[in-house]
């Protein structure tokens, strides 16, 4: 279990503390409105109504004892600024911040922040891959260079065990698991064995000119 804390509550910092903690995770949830709190109350470890841009209100929760801070603070880009100073400050390890733009995202960065985070451009790229492939079914950034995406099995690997298709040595591509249409669970690290059935989706990971690389073969 590890222990975050989730400065404003919008929409997005609402659902990251909501399943931040469905997941098991011990979670304090910080913003300025009180009604936020009401909402949040029963979603997290502990729910505090506090200005987060005053520094001696987040040494008062203790804050440097978390092992990720997450800010989100809509449109207030100054406040975005001071708290991320302030967790590095606090020798926090890991700060994820949500950025407005480009611009803000390089500051919050030299200011200390380890992740930004760009909701609706991240999510606009995820829609328009999805749409220009339309056998990709999701596509994330696993680290710089590097993706995982759900991708449909394409019609030429059917019948063919993964021993024969050789995804990693053709393609460059390791598969994480592999979802059966129809069947509940899912076959983590698949032997190979393992025949490639119409319908199967295929969780690869790999260096993003594989994945496209993939992706066109996938279409055929």
């Amino acid at each position: 279990m590890r222990r975050f804390a989730v400065i404003g509550l919008g929409h997005f910092g609402f659902n990251v503390a909501k399943k931040l903690y469905e997941n098991g995770h011990d979670v304090i949830a910080i913003d300025i409105d009180g009604e936020a709190i009401q909402e949040v109350k029963e979603h997290c470890s502990q729910a505090v109504m506090t200005d987060a841009s005053e520094r001696e209100n987040l040494e008062a929760l203790n804050i440097n004892d978390v092992d990720v801070a997450i800010v989100s603070l809509g449109s207030k880009l100054d406040a975005s600024i001071l708290i991320t100073l302030y967790l590095k400050e606090m020798d926090i390890q890991e700060i994820v911040v949500k950025a407005l733009s480009l611009d803000h995202g390089k500051i919050l960065k030299m200011l200390g922040a380890t992740e930004i985070i760009y909701p609706e451009k991240d999510m606009a790229i995820r829609v328009a891959e999805r749409l220009s492939s339309p056998t990709v079914l999701d596509q994330v950034e696993f680290m710089d260079g590097y993706s995982v995406v759900e991708i449909e099995a394409p019609q030429l690997f059917w019948g063919l065990s993964l021993r024969d298709v050789e995804i990693r040595n053709k393609y460059g591509l390791s598969v994480i698991l592999i979802k059966r249409k129809d069947v509940k669970n899912a076959f983590t690290a698949p032997k190979a064995s393992y025949t490639i059935e119409k319908g199967d989706i295929l969780v690869l990971l790999g260096e993003d000119s594989c994945v496209e690389k993939f992706k066109g073969i996938s279409s055929r």
